[in-house]
């Protein structure tokens, strides 16, 4: 059975990463031909950087990221020291089922509904127009906030209560506590939160559409308005860019998190040892 497995592992792999190593090949190809490699060239990325209104969306995409990302970020681990310390049982499960709505619904249910509160509640304050930045990027937050949540929550389910405890007992207010003794155990959760919020805001489609402005156009909104004419192979330049970067993000939030995981470890070999020192 096990060559079988092996060979349906690879299957798996080549079927899920044939398309994104096809793109990375022809990002390089000097002709616009999908079926013909001319050789080697960095045509399209000189074109890609010369492209006013792509480069223009890039920016807007990273701006409307990176805002989403911190924001949801900040409020998603508040939420989570918030849902952590609730001591009943039906708030908590009422909690985690508040923080799912959003992940379990659909995008486009969700993106139809945000716009339509956001054009009631324009209109309803005068407002020329009712989507523009701000309407995207608390779409974005909303949709975002509960993978941080998810993130966070069990960093702090993990931590020894009676570290904070401890640390007020020495002398540390209770917000000091918390970011000289909570932050830093639950850091890891704190930071794949937030590479998982940015990630998900920059890949956004069906929420930004529905929410975007006039005036502000992403990078899935650009595209998608250039697939109604042609797409050139800027396009698989730009996405080779955009897969090294996820790329890289994914390995900092796995070093985070094997690092993390060896912390543990060392601090349960130290309280081993000194249960072994005080029983001798």
């Amino acid at each position: 059975m096990k060559p079988i497995s092996k060979v349906y592992t690879a299957l798996i792999m080549l079927f899920l990463f044939a398309p994104i190593a096809i793109l990375l090949v022809f990002s390089f190809n000097l002709a616009k031909s999908l079926s013909v490699f001319s050789h080697f060239s960095l045509y399209w990325y000189r074109e890609l950087f010369r492209d006013s209104e792509t480069l223009g969306a890039v920016r807007n995409t990273l701006v409307l990221a990176v805002s989403a990302a911190l924001i949801s970020t900040v409020m998603g681990t508040a939420a989570a020291v918030g849902i952590n310390k609730l001591r009943s049982k039906y708030l908590r499960t009422m909690m985690d089922t508040v923080t799912n709505i959003p992940m379990i619904n659909p995008d486009i249910i969700t993106g139809i509904s945000l716009m339509l509160m956001f054009v009631f509640v324009g209109r309803l304050f005068g407002a020329a127009t009712s989507l523009n930045f701000a309407t995207m990027l608390i779409a974005h937050v909303t949709f975002c906030l509960p993978y941080v949540i998810l993130q966070v929550l069990p960093k702090l389910q993990q931590m020894d209560r009676s570290l904070p405890e401890a640390a007020m007992d020495l002398g540390c207010t209770p917000l000091r506590a918390f970011f000289k003794v909570e932050i830093p155990e639950i850091l890891p959760g704190v930071i794949t939160g937030l590479i998982m919020a940015f990630t998900l805001s920059l890949d956004d489609f069906v929420i930004s559409y529905f929410t975007a402005g006039n005036g502000f156009q992403t990078l899935p909104i650009r595209i998608y308005n250039m697939t109604k004419k042609t797409v050139t192979p800027k396009m698989y330049a730009l996405a080779t860019i955009i897969f090294f970067v996820i790329l890289a993000l994914l390995l900092i939030s796995n070093l985070s998190d094997s690092d993390s995981a060896e912390t543990v470890k060392k601090a349960k070999r130290k309280k081993a040892k000194a249960k072994e020192a005080v029983s001798t």
